[in-house]
């Protein structure tokens, strides 16, 4: 009677661990695997159950005989949770040994089981996640980036069209204006070769007037002619020499444009090729100046170095240095960094700058030698010769484009963040020219 009752007993306990692991399952999709790995957990505990009744206590072959101990030959039917590891049971030993806690090795191993089953319900999960997604995600998301493509090639092309045919519209507007401007200038020199070609033949016929009268009148009739000598004399006196006319001069300002020179500012700082590789002489820095050592970097010290060796080359009062490179003609252009400065001067120099003292021939805008644009806190201005021309800029840029062109004789500054055109100046410049910097606060770096 007590082997029926044991034995019924077990199989209520094990239905109940078989609907439980079936119930922690069907949070899965149900699927052949998942049912078999349920039943594999409620058998299991069946078992366990049963083997805690005893031997004899069911019907049916008792459990396998698990791994032994090489030691003892005794069945290692407990796990030891300190070590991590099966170990056999010894008499008298409850669930703690030598303060180590052991459990029986049949609820480790159910323990695991469950777990694995977890693992591949989840990797179930997993997988069904991921071929959903390949399914049905990533064909749309290729889908989605062919269109945006195709619309991003429309955009550029249509934006590069729309600047194409301003570009040409401008093109045509600025090649008008210069045939109109050479027109206007060979108009005035045929107007004057005219005027010109009259004021000789007036002039030679007075001339021969009064040669003639000199050798052909005797005194009597000289004198009888003094007012008619006079006449002719004003009127000689009239026909004024040739005066310089700016009339007679092509205007080259007919070729200025914002636009073009937007475009071809952004163009040459826009590429590495178009700017210079440009370094400061160290001979020619300040002492109030540290060079770094790539000879980019200016730091102003608010104390006069004493290492630095006094040269010719050398400012010995103003903050500033000469680049190593000088240029002569062509096209140059070059970088700089001036976000951390409040207090700066960049530009080109003659070579013919006065380096000693402290009197304006040496200080940068207030001389012939040289062309800055400057910033003094809030204030900018471009400085030549004494001239400062302040420019309305409402914040200072961070990076500052300095274009020279001999040829076109301009001088440019430029912000490449915004592509601002901050001033430019039209003159002759003797070479050769320097790039020259100055920096009173902080720091300056040339970028390239």
């Amino acid at each position: 009677m007590g082997t029926r009752v044991g034995w019924e007993e077990a199989q209520r306990r094990g239905a109940l661990a078989h609907r439980e692991g079936r119930g922690r399952v069907s949070q899965a999709p149900p699927t052949a695997t998942c049912d078999r790995w349920s039943a594999r957990r409620g058998s299991t505990a069946m078992s366990a159950e049963g083997s805690e009744l005893g031997p004899g206590s069911g019907p049916g072959p008792g459990p396998e005989p698990g791994p032994l101990c090489p030691e003892h030959g005794q069945a290692l039917s407990w796990f030891c949770r300190s070590e991590r590891r099966p170990v056999r049971r010894l008499r008298g030993a409850g669930r703690s040994l030598s303060g180590h806690r052991i459990r029986r090795a049949e609820e480790r191993a159910e323990e695991l089981r469950n777990k694995i089953v977890d693992q591949c319900e989840r990797l179930q999960l997993q997988s069904a996640a991921i071929t959903k997604y390949v399914a049905d995600v990533l064909p749309g998301k290729n889908q989605r980036a062919v269109s945006m493509a195709s619309a991003a090639r429309e955009l550029v092309i249509q934006r590069l069209s729309l600047v194409r045919s301003l570009c040409e519209s401008e093109e045509q507007r600025l090649l008008e204006q210069v045939h109109g401007e050479e027109e206007r200038a060979h108009q005035s020199i045929l107007t004057q070769r005219v005027h010109w070609a009259e004021a000789l033949q007036k002039l030679d016929t007075i001339r021969t007037s009064l040669v003639g009268m000199l050798t052909h009148l005797d005194d009597l009739q000289l004198i009888q002619k003094e007012q008619e000598i006079f006449e002719r004399t004003e009127e000689a006196e009239g026909i004024l020499d040739p005066q310089e006319s700016e009339m007679l001069n092509f205007n080259e300002k007919c070729t200025r444009s914002p636009l073009l020179t937007r475009l071809w500012a952004t163009a040459v700082l826009g590429s590495l090729s178009g700017t210079e590789d440009i370094r400061i002489d160290e001979r020619t820095v300040s002492p109030f100046l540290q060079l770094s050592d790539d000879r980019k970097t200016l730091t102003f010290s608010t104390k006069k170095s004493k290492t630095c060796a006094d040269g010719p080359e050398r400012f010995d009062h103003w903050p500033n240095a000469l680049a190593a490179t000088s240029f002569q003609n062509g096209l140059h252009a070059w970088m700089v960094n001036v976000q951390n400065s409040c207090a700066y001067k960049v530009g080109v120099a003659s070579g013919h700058l006065p380096r000693k003292g402290s009197g304006s021939d040496c200080r940068l805008g207030h001389n012939a030698f040289s062309w800055v644009f400057s910033r003094y806190d809030q204030e900018f201005r471009f400085s030549h010769n004494g001239q400062h021309e302040p420019l309305g800029l409402l914040r200072g840029p961070a990076q500052l484009g300095v274009l020279l062109d001999l040829q076109a004789r301009e001088l440019l500054f430029y912000e490449p963040a915004s592509g601002t055109v901050l001033y430019t100046h039209h003159g002759s410049f003797p070479g050769p020219l320097f790039p020259v910097f100055a920096v009173a606060d902080q720091t300056i770096s040339i970028v390239r």
